[in-house]
């Protein structure tokens, strides 16, 4: 018999599945302090909770017979998951259950926004009747472009199509044959912000993004537009909103979410007229909470049963035999995906993964998620080594896995080949004894690079005099060499060069070396 503690309130219905299953006994303790907590996690085999409790390492510590933590939600911060990995307990959440919640309450401060609804509201209340000053816009016809077609990317998209919007996305991950599906045009990241009479924005919030949206880019938009962000504070810069609205550019904008939660009371956007706000509401309803609190009871029973799972936050544990036969592969695997996600360009469409040599004769079915992982999390975040061929084959990526008895020279090699929108992109690496992972080919061209930091990777054309130039722009931008590696097929052909560098680079850099005549193409692949 399971024992499953519920420390928070999660619904009733949501824990039917659990209350109903023979193998298990729910126990529901709301409130408890922390040494309460320590005394009933010490036979739980699984944890359910939302956000109020804090699931410590000192918690963890005294839990002997847990095997999974479920949060009835999205976010795990209450959650130590470093140390619950430690121990080889699964956390899980829940990233489906709000989709037509926050879909729904996107499309609902769409349209405040478009009608000044709340504006209007608080003048008729005031005992005002100023008809002439809240005249709105009306939808039909409008251009919406979503950033990130995810989930409730694509729920909004089919609202504002209902609307008869003309709707365009851009999502480094959106096919051809998905945007069809949806009835949406496809569009590069510059012209959706160039084409939206309303942007609305839906990625996760990581390095890439934060600040995804700033004054540049609020330079190129239409002047009028419209901004909506009910994904995560800090995809947009607060400070360059506020200077768009005032100078005009930005007739309005519509935040659930912000880069300080709770903000001040006093922020800048709060003084601005153009701008409505909600507290966070994006999953705040009644079905939303039952759903997020079934979805997790779900996998949470899957788990306990030994059964597949999915929305598994970090890596399930490995039995000790697999994990010392596989282990020293998963970091060179990690990378490899990084690596060529990074380098490659466009919607990406499928991946073939080719274990050869005594790799080749392992159980590989964790190093390809382990892989396919590195490749995903370049652009999204809640990626892990147990949801992302979930994620893959939702998002129409066909993945494959094949052996070869060929390991050209070495003792085992791993290449991945990644075919998007626009061409094929190829990675090999190997382990070397003693001296750890190396990617050993790019595109045909051999390399022994160590995958590891900032690299620079440069096309060009082979001839005397490219390799000084780059060392003299970079000198002069202040940017350290630390490695070289030069790769090319035929002399005077096309060629490549990597660089290690001790740092990032800024797009000045990386301009400077794009106008200086020598380089075909540029990249700043960091790992």
């Amino acid at each position: 018999m399971f024992k499953v503690l519920v420390t928070d309130n999660i619904s009733d219905l949501g824990l039917s599945t659990l209350v109903e299953a023979p193998d298990v006994r729910v126990e529901k303790k709301t409130s408890l302090t922390n040494e309460q907590l320590l005394l009933e996690i010490e036979d739980a085999d699984a944890l359910l909770v939302r956000s109020q409790t804090q699931v410590t390492a000192e918690i963890l510590e005294k839990a002997h017979r847990l095997k999974v933590i479920g949060r009835a939600g999205v976010g795990v911060d209450n959650i130590d998951v470093e140390a619950a990995t430690k121990r080889g307990i699964i956390v899980m959440n829940a990233p489906d259950g709000n989709t037509i919640s926050t879909a729904e309450h996107t499309f609902a401060m769409l349209i405040s926004l478009s009608r000044n609804i709340p504006q209007a509201f608080r003048s008729t209340v005031r005992g005002e009747w100023k008809r002439k000053e809240y005249v709105g816009v009306e939808l039909k016809g409008k251009t919406l472009s979503i950033i990130g077609l995810g989930r409730i990317g694509a729920e909004l998209a089919l609202k504002a199509k209902a609307f008869r919007m003309n709707v365009v996305a851009f999502d480094p991950y959106l096919t051809v044959a998905r945007a069809e599906e949806l009835g949406v045009k496809k569009a590069s990241f510059d012209e959706a912000i160039r084409l939206g009479d309303f942007i609305s924005v839906h990625t996760p919030l990581t390095k890439e993004t934060r600040h995804l949206v700033n004054s540049e880019v609020f330079h190129q938009m239409k002047d009028g537009v419209r901004i909506l962000n009910c994904a995560r504070g800090g995809i947009i810069d607060e400070h360059a909103l506020v200077a768009a609205i005032q100078s005009g550019k930005v007739a309005g904008a519509a935040l659930d979410v912000f880069e300080v939660e709770p903000p001040q009371p006093d922020h800048p956007l709060f003084l601005l007229p153009q701008v409505i706000v909600t507290p966070h509401l994006g999953a705040s309803t009644v079905e939303a909470q039952e759903n997020v609190a079934i979805d997790v009871a779900e996998e949470v029973l899957h788990v306990l049963r030994e059964e597949p799972f999915k929305n598994a936050v970090n890596l399930p544990s490995l039995s000790a035999e697999l994990q010392k036969k596989i282990g020293p592969y998963l970091p060179l695997v990690e990378k490899l995906g990084k690596f060529s996600s990074q380098l490659a360009t466009g919607a990406v469409q499928k991946m073939i993964i080719t274990y050869g040599g005594v790799v080749a004769d392992l159980e590989v079915s964790a190093l390809t998620r382990a892989l396919l992982s590195g490749v995903l999390s370049q652009h999204l975040d809640g990626i892990n080594q147990v949801n992302a061929p979930h994620v893959a084959k939702n998002r129409g990526i066909d993945v494959m896995e094949q052996k070869a008895s060929a390991s050209h020279g070495f003792t085992q090699l791993i290449t991945v080949d990644i075919t998007t929108s626009r061409g094929k992109t190829t990675v090999s690496g190997t382990l070397l004894n003693g001296f750890g992972a190396r990617i050993t080919k790019v595109n045909g061209y051999a390399v022994d690079v160590v995958p590891e930091g900032h690299i620079l990777h440069i096309t060009h054309q082979d001839q005397p005099g490219v390799v000084g130039k780059v060392g003299t722009i970079l000198g002069n931008d202040k940017v350290n060499i630390a490695t070289m590696q030069v790769g090319r097929e035929t002399i005077g052909g096309q060629a490549i060069m990597l660089l290690g560098i001790d740092k990032g680079i800024d797009i000045i850099a990386l301009n400077h070396l794009r106008e200086s005549g020598v380089v075909n193409e540029v990249k700043l692949i960091e790992l």
